[in-house]
């Protein structure tokens, strides 16, 4: 259903003084249901593809086997994770005593540099043979090798 009406004039002119006129126009717009019709056609083939995806999953029941083995694996991959689980936590248990061996040696260091600032000066005396000085008079050059 909509409002408009082809025989309603939709431009009106009147005269408001003497040498002006006021011009209106009206504008109609029609109301469409296309929109609501994609939508909801989008909407059934959303709903077919759910559908189908869950009917065209299994195809039939499940034998006892195949229960069993599937609980089999489902209890593998959870002593996988597990193990997985306490392997990640032995590793975050050496990493902290790597980080605590560390710390100990640093404090060790700086302690062993504090106590060397505190020390007294040690002063070591020892008697130091002078050479005797060398003899005097005109240096000799000699070659090394022959000169011809």
């Amino acid at each position: 259903m909509t409002q408009y009406d082809p025989h309603t004039d939709t431009v009106e002119v009147r005269t408001v003084e003497p040498g002006y006129t006021e011009t209106t126009e009206t504008v109609v717009v029609r109301e469409s249901n296309t929109g609501w019709w994609i939508a909801g056609i989008l909407g059934g083939l959303v709903l077919i593809a759910v559908l189908w995806i869950l009917f065209a999953r299994g195809g039939g029941p499940q034998t006892d086997e195949e229960v069993l083995e599937a609980r089999l694996d489902a209890a593998a991959a959870q002593a996988q994770a597990d193990a997985a689980l306490v392997q990640g936590q032995v590793a975050g248990a050496q990493a902290s005593v790597d980080i605590a061996r560390a710390n100990a040696a640093a404090a060790a260091a700086e302690a062993r540099a504090a106590e060397a600032r505190a020390a007294e000066p040690v002063v070591i005396e020892r008697e130091v043979v002078v050479p005797a000085p060398a003899p005097a008079g005109p240096a000799v050059v000699s070659p090394t090798t022959p000169q011809n």
